[in-house]
């Protein structure tokens, strides 16, 4: 079992932390601008949202040599989204029923579960710990 000092796991816990926090403001802003740029019947502020959910998700669970990265941001995605989907007391929504609503919704939930399982099942540690050596602890015989 690979054994990691507290500075080791406390830096690991703080950059999961950060992909948290990204997948949060990734949802906010992507929430309240993705119907702005369409053209025609396309709605592509809400494709490259998409796009862009993918992209990240993937990125975090390759550069943590973990799903658990990729799960994290999109963790922080869906607790921002899924409340925006609900109608206010005034009857506001965030994300309508619409093109761009629902190419942003369901199409932020195809491209988390995608960069999911793109992303690698197990490595070697993540990013940031890669290259420092690992110290086994002295056992006498």
């Amino acid at each position: 079992m690979e054994h990691r000092s507290q500075a080791e796991s406390a830096l690991g816990g703080a950059a999961y932390g950060m992909l948290f926090v990204l997948g949060v403001v990734m949802a906010v802003v992507g929430g309240f601008t993705h119907p702005e740029w369409q053209v025609g019947p396309v709605p592509f502020a809400a494709v490259i949202w998409v796009v862009a959910l993918f992209g990240v998700c993937l990125g975090a669970g390759k550069m943590m040599s973990a799903r658990l990265g990729a799960m994290v941001t999109a963790l922080g995605w869906l607790l921002v989204t899924m409340p925006f989907t609900l109608e206010m007391g005034s009857g506001d929504l965030v994300i309508a029923a619409g093109t761009a609503g629902y190419v942003y919704l369901y199409g932020g939930l195809v491209s988390l579960v995608v960069a999911y399982l793109l992303s690698p099942s197990s490595g070697g540690g993540s990013w940031l710990l890669r290259g420092y050596p690992v110290k086994e602890p002295d056992v006498e015989a």
